[in-house]
């Protein structure tokens, strides 16, 4: 059974940076397909914030353009998500998530809180 672990969240003033982590467990490094990161503020449905290929290419959320990136590391099974210039709006559950053999798979998520 795939699993995701996600850490590095935590609380931030605006402006400040975090670093989230994701790693897949379980599971050959040569499985895995796209892996990225969703998020759920309260309230609001989950939505994309960047997804990343095997190859490379990754693709953001207009809201996160140019202050988030995704780098990942095929090796480690890892994906990460570096977040900078943070706003209170990009408050929310971030979670993790891989592409297997047909199949997303989602970590338990870790959550983000961006103070004025």
């Amino acid at each position: 059974q795939v699993q995701l672990v996600e850490s590095g969240g935590g609380s931030v003033q605006a402006g400040g940076s975090l670093r989230l982590s994701c790693a897949a467990t379980s599971v050959n490094i040569f499985s895995i397909n796209a892996m990225g990161w969703n998020r759920q503020a309260p309230g609001k449905q989950r939505e994309l914030v960047a997804t990343i290929t095997r190859g490379g290419s990754a693709i953001y959320a207009d809201s996160v353009k140019g202050r988030f990136t995704i780098p990942r590391d095929n090796a480690k099974n890892a994906v990460y998500l570096e977040m900078n210039s943070l706003k209170p709006e990009d408050t929310a559950v971030y979670y993790c998530n891989a592409d297997v053999a047909g199949l997303r798979y989602w970590g338990k998520g870790t959550l983000v809180t961006v103070s004025s």
